[in-house]
């Protein structure tokens, strides 16, 4: 199946980077959410993306312009009936997710793939929920979009092979390196990466060490370029509470247990750099 329009629900910053890296491909984008100040963040977000590529000579400003004028702003879903595959980028919230994607298994036509960005919600729940099971897919992207390699394909229980090999064509031409997977709670990346945030989440909440010797310790003894505490934070405290109550709730496990200090912060509204203050202020 030929792609030439995208279509991407939610402006934030996962949606806004989708938005730009299919634009890159020289396609239509339309670029939706429910508010137009949202949809205008996230194209001032596109903007700025574009201009540091063009900063450090990695893109021409010409193109970067070319890549924005490709995508169009809207806050009608309606507009969303055009694209060839529409991916959905909004909070992690399955009844919200299952929400939109049954409308817009009503509102696209035929053979128009429905893609979720979930980082760990069931594909095969909310395939099921659009209605169109078969053309429904899992393409989760890593953040910050632009510069992250890998996307996830994530198989449902009755993705059918055509919209797999379409979907995984679609990630190569974006710049990506798409890896498949089957449908388990936090597929790969997250079941084994929120594990470990939440684990040094205990570590900090038990008193083994502060923030910042946590975070040292995997950065300098592991070789990782930010430490667990840090990235909960990038990634925001909220998200990673999400993630992991589907691992919990979906393997029944308590080694996947939310850490009581996460959802404390979370609680008290301290969703990391999104919020100006998590485990670090910013």
């Amino acid at each position: 199946m030929a792609i030439s329009t995208v279509g991407v629900v939610g402006a934030g910053q996962m949606g806004a980077g989708i938005a730009q890296v299919a634009a890159a491909t020289g396609r239509s984008v339309i670029l939706q959410d429910i508010a137009s100040e949202f949809v205008e963040r996230g194209m001032a977000t596109i903007h700025g993306s574009l201009e540091k590529f063009v900063a450090k000579g990695k893109l021409p400003a010409g193109e970067a312009d070319a890549i924005e004028g490709r995508i169009t702003p809207s806050v009608e879903q309606g507009a969303l009936a055009k694209a060839d595959i529409v991916i959905e980028a909004i909070i992690e919230d399955q009844s919200l997710k299952e929400g939109l994607f049954a409308t817009l298994g009503k509102l696209c036509p035929p053979g128009t793939i429905l893609a979720s960005n979930t980082s760990s919600i069931s594909i095969t729940e909310l395939g099921k929920a659009s209605g169109r099971p078969t053309e429904f897919i899992g393409m989760h992207f890593m953040n910050p979009v632009p510069l992250m390699e890998l996307v996830e394909v994530i198989r449902g229980r009755e993705t059918s092979d055509a919209t797999c090999a379409t979907v995984m064509a679609l990630a190569r031409e974006m710049g990506k390196t798409p890896v498949e997977a089957n449908d388990f709670p936090g597929f790969v990346a997250n079941r084994i990466l929120l594990p470990m945030l939440n684990e040094a989440c205990f570590a900090l909440m038990e008193g083994v060490a502060e923030a910042e010797a946590i975070d040292t310790v995997m950065k300098l003894g592991m070789n990782h370029p930010m430490g667990p505490l840090a990235l909960a934070d990038y990634i925001g405290l909220d998200t990673c509470l999400s993630i992991m109550e589907v691992l919990h709730s979906g393997f029944d496990d308590d080694k996947y247990r939310p850490c009581p200090l996460l959802r404390e912060k979370v609680e008290a509204g301290h969703l990391g750099r999104k919020s100006g203050r998590g485990f670090y202020e910013y």
